[in-house]
């Protein structure tokens, strides 16, 4: 159970379900009008935590800046949608009860958020609206319907809001509708890496060789040559030499730079549509001898 002593870690705290998924932000701590006890928590749930959803404060448990809450992120999200406003009636508290599958005791308005409403993290960060306390208990014998409508005359007459009628509210009716707010958010959808490895292939090359062949040149005796060619005795024998030459082929690898390689990003820009259920209040108009629908686009009846 969640005390006075730990509302400044309370909110702002991140509420997790009883799976361990995460759930939303605590926005504010709710006290019992009569014994002045945590009674809700209210979790910012929704897309950037626009929707306000009550939770008992019942089973809750509390680890640092961590709250674990007794139901599923499921349960929690489909709860009642409640008015976030400074306090509970009886009529929403009853009906939140009657959701998480708690027993309601029922009389008494039990949900003004501590000190007003608590909006952040520590004592400093609390914000006061001022809310009246409307908690009183209901005299049983004064506890009536008298005009049958369904609702207690008592609390009809202390009720105060957009969707209720009685001395304390203008003449109009406000309707409401819920719009879709989308947005983006930058996940992680990927990584790429550059390796080097070293791989082995054949290469042929043409490479221009020479190489000497043994020719067998004739000249006659001249004048020219006449003496070299008398040189000698007249009948001998003789050995001559020659030593050919040719080239071959020198195989040898050598290391060469060649490119510079490194990984990029860039930004692509794609259209995705994406949709959701929203609901919208219609008002109709009963004349007793005709029901006129209003019409919700141009405001016409």
């Amino acid at each position: 159970m969640i005390t006075q002593e730990q509302l400044d870690t309370v909110v702002g705290s991140t509420a997790y379900d009883k799976d361990g998924d995460k759930v939303g932000k605590i926005g504010a701590v709710y006290y019992d009008d009569a014994t002045n006890q945590p009674s809700w928590l209210t979790v910012q749930t929704g897309l950037f935590g626009t929707k306000e959803t009550f939770v008992p404060v019942q089973g809750a448990e509390i680890s640092g800046d961590r709250v674990t809450l007794q139901y599923d992120k499921a349960t929690v999200k489909d709860a009642p949608n409640v008015d976030e406003d400074g306090h509970l009636a009886p009529q929403e508290e009853e009906q939140l009860y009657r959701f998480y599958g708690v027993q309601y005791t029922g009389g008494v308005a039990s949900g003004q958020a501590a000190g007003g409403v608590a909006t952040g993290r520590h004592a400093s960060d609390v914000e006061t609206r001022g809310v009246a306390d409307t908690g009183r208990a209901f005299d049983r014998d004064s506890d009536r319907d008298r005009d049958r409508d369904g609702v207690r005359d008592d609390v009809a007459q202390a009720a105060v809001g957009r969707d209720t009628s009685g001395p304390t509210t203008d003449e109009a009716m406000t309707r409401s509708e819920e719009q879709l707010r989308v947005g983006t958010e930058t996940r992680e959808a990927g990584r790429a890496r550059l390796r080097k490895h070293v791989v082995t292939e054949h290469q042929q090359v043409t490479v221009p060789v020479t190489r000497e062949e043994v020719t067998l040149e004739r000249e006659p005796v001249t004048e020219a040559n006449r003496g070299e060619a008398y040189d000698g005795p007249a009948i001998s024998e003789e050995e001559h030499e020659v030593t050919l030459h040719a080239e071959r082929p020198v195989v040898d690898t050598e290391a060469v730079a060649v490119e510079r390689v490194r990984l990029g990003k860039e930004t692509v820009t794609d259209q995705e549509t994406v949709g959701g259920e929203v609901r919208k209040e219609e008002i109709e108009l009963d004349r007793g001898d005709a029901t006129l629908r209003d019409d919700v686009r141009g405001g016409r009846s």
